[in-house]
Formats: C-alpha cells, structure tokens, sequence
C-alpha cells in the first residue's frame, strides 16, 4: 500500500502549480485525506498523470487518469485522488463540464472544506467564461457568491458573465452598485465600465441608466472622440429620429468639436439651419468654418464663398419680414411659430426676447412638438449666457423621440464651457 503522502500529495502540488493565476490559485485535500491510502496500482498511474499535467500536458494526463480508473474495487479515497487530479487537468485543458463533475464528487465525498469548494467554484466560473460558455459562467458565479464567496475577480467575471449572456439587468444593477462604490471611495470608475453600462442600458432601453453612464463617460473622460462617439451612436437608437434632429446633433457636435467631414458638415448644418428658419444661425457656422480654415480653400472655395452671400442674404429677408412673421405667430392658435421666432431671435443676439417669445408659445400650447420647445429655450437661455436657467430647462425634457437624449448631452456640455 502506498500512502496518499506520496500519491495525493503530488497531485495537490499540480493543483496549485496548474492553476496558478487563475481564480482560486491554491487547490488540495484537507488534511485527513492525506492520511488516506491507495494501492499501488492506482497509484502509479495517478503518479503518471501529475507528472504529465507537471509538464503542462493536460490532455495526456486526463488520458493517464483512465489507467487509474480501469483498477477494479477502488476505494472512495483512491476515486478521490483521481477526481483532485482531474479537475487541475480539465482546468488546464480547458474543459470545464469535466470540472464539474469532478467537483461533484469531491463535494459529495465530503473532501472539500467550505473554503475550497469556494476556490473550485471561481475557477470553474471563469474557466466557462474563457472557454466562451457565458450563461454556465454566471451560473457558477451565482453559486460562488451565494455560497458566500467575496472576491473581486470572481465578481468581474459574474460581471463580464452577465454582460455577454444578456442577463442586462444584474448587470446593470451590479455595475451601477460598483460604480457608486467607487465614487465613495474617491476613485474614478473605469472608463471599460462605464462604456459596458452605457451599452447594457441602452440594450435595455433602461434612460435613466444611460444617462448615468453617459454623464460619467463624459464628466471622466472628457474628449471629442468619446463625445464623437457618442453622438454617433444616438442616430442608432430605434427611439431617436435622426431626420428631425439632424440640425440638433449638429449643433451638439459643432460645439463639441466633431464637424469631421470638414467643409462637407459646415455647408450642411448651414443650410439645414436657413431651412429651419434659423439664417443667422447658418451665417454663423459659416463664419466659423471660415475662421477654421475648413471654408474658403481650394477649388470649392468660391462656392463657400456664394454660401456667406445666400446666408446674408437670408438674415436681410428675415429682417423685412419680421414684423409681419411676428404678427401671425402671435395670432396663431398655437405656439409653434413663437417658438420659432423665439430660437431665431436668440440666435440673431437677441436671447431675452427670444427666450419670451419661446415661453409664450409654451405658454399658448398646441404644440406639435412639445419637448422639442424646451430644448430651444435651454438653448436661448444658453446663448443668452445663462446656463442655470438652460440647465434647468433642459432637464424638464421628457419624452423618448430624441428630444431628452439631446437634452441630457447639452446639460453635460454646457457644464464644461
């Protein structure tokens, strides 16, 4: 007979040596298995496969384990060698359903303290989580943390489980726990979490988690790329109608510093902005693209050029108009043309009338686009350089067409100017 001191022992060692770094590093009997026994003939091959998974050659140790198990009559110990030594070998090998029911009959022999039955639950979560297997990852996690386990990294890869199962809601719950956590602890969350939230809640549709990571991201992480890419991604939403605020997201972006396609956006956003009734607007976007150096070069440079004309051109018919345009829209039965009047005259230098006659069309109601007119009168009072009241206004935004997701990212912009 030859004891489990020579035997077990080995494979204890491979244990921890095969799963160093991984979740868990440190595997074994308890004590009193040491002290049990096996005969030679099962021990040798046992002997065999630790060396083998020594070498870093799971598969052929898992192969060797067969030898082991062809012994007739074995006993719980010796079955209990065999499955320790199996488990660090699926591990290596990376199949971890062969992990399991090892663990299983470790577990249901009574070989596994509290303690190593947490260890073999960590390492089977994130083995599943490596071999792609998401939703057996989760599980394993679950019954770590149910079982009373507290380690950081078997919480990320419950995290990373969730994220890529689609179990949208415990991730968010438990990343926005995290990120709460963070926060009292002085520390900035990590931009990969905030990204993973703000992906997760807008896969469930969950706005006021979108929000909280969209702020995040950008209060954080503060950059034209990140605003780049986020206002690229708004368009995406099934909810935002991109055709309708397509002069809105530019207006985000030029004030972002994201005009990317140069010229191109200068010309459209100024020419979206007269259509709108908004000339002055447009003779501004002009003028910036000139001071850029983005308008006025090369060959299309007379036609940028033809573009400041029809811009000035626009404002002066604007001008003889007003008094008339004012009248209807202040016998109109609704309140769309003041709100009109009102973003044109804030845009022309005139904020404190054009914040009166965007509240009276509020005021007057009828609107076809409620929301819409406050997020033009968080404008007005933006341009006009009070950034409270825009604020303020902003934040009374509701709704889901895209009128409160812009509404949410002027907040944040206007905050760092």
């Amino acid at each position: 007979m030859k004891t489990l001191k020579t035997v077990v022992a080995v494979a204890v060692g491979v244990l921890a040596l095969s799963l160093n770094g991984a979740p868990g590093a440190e595997f074994g009997f308890s004590q009193a298995a040491a002290q049990e026994t096996v005969r030679k003939e099962v021990g040798v091959p046992l002997t065999a496969a630790s060396q083998l998974l020594k070498a870093g050659k799971a598969k052929e140790a898992l192969a060797k384990l067969r030898d082991a198990e062809a012994v007739g009559g074995r006993t719980a110990a010796e079955n209990n060698a065999i499955e320790g030594i199996r488990f660090s070998a699926a591990m290596v090998a990376n199949e971890p359903d062969t992990m399991a029911r090892s663990f299983d009959a470790l577990k249901g022999a009574g070989k596994l303290s509290a303690a190593q039955q947490l260890q073999y639950m960590e390492a089977l979560a994130g083995t599943y989580l490596r071999g792609g297997n998401a939703a057996k990852a989760l599980e394993w996690a679950n019954k770590y943390f149910a079982a009373g386990g507290n380690s950081p990294t078997a919480k990320q890869v419950q995290q990373q489980a969730q994220f890529k199962s689609g179990d949208v809601s415990g991730f968010l719950k438990d990343t926005l726990a995290e990120i709460q956590a963070d926060e009292k602890a002085g520390r900035a969350p990590a931009k990969d979490k905030l990204t993973n939230l703000l992906w997760a809640a807008q896969k469930k549709g969950d706005t006021n988690a979108e929000a909280i990571a969209t702020e995040k991201l950008l209060n954080y992480y503060p950059d034209p790329k990140l605003w780049a890419q986020i206002l690229g991604d708004l368009p995406q939403k099934k909810s935002f109608d991109s055709s309708r605020y397509a002069l809105d997201l530019y207006r985000l972006r030029l004030a972002t510093g994201n005009m990317s396609r140069g010229a191109e956006d200068y010309m459209e956003m100024a020419q979206l902005a007269a259509q709108a009734g908004y000339p002055e607007e447009g003779k501004q976007v002009v003028d910036k693209g000139f001071a850029a150096g983005v308008l006025g070069q090369g060959a299309e440079g007379a036609r940028h050029k033809r573009l400041a004309d029809l811009m000035t051109k626009k404002i002066a018919e604007a001008k003889a108009g007003a008094a008339a345009n004012e009248k209807a829209a202040g016998d109109a039965k609704d309140g769309n043309a003041l709100v009109t009047l009102g973003l044109a005259n804030a845009f022309g230098g005139n904020a404190k009338k054009g914040i009166e006659q965007i509240q009276q069309g509020i005021d007057k109601g009828n609107l076809k686009r409620a929301e819409d007119a406050k997020l033009y009168l968080g404008l007005a009072y933006q341009l006009g350089g009070d950034a409270a009241k825009a604020q303020a206004a902003w934040r009374s935004v509701k709704g889901n067409e895209g009128a409160a997701d812009l509404a949410r990212l002027w907040v944040i912009q206007s905050k760092k100017r």
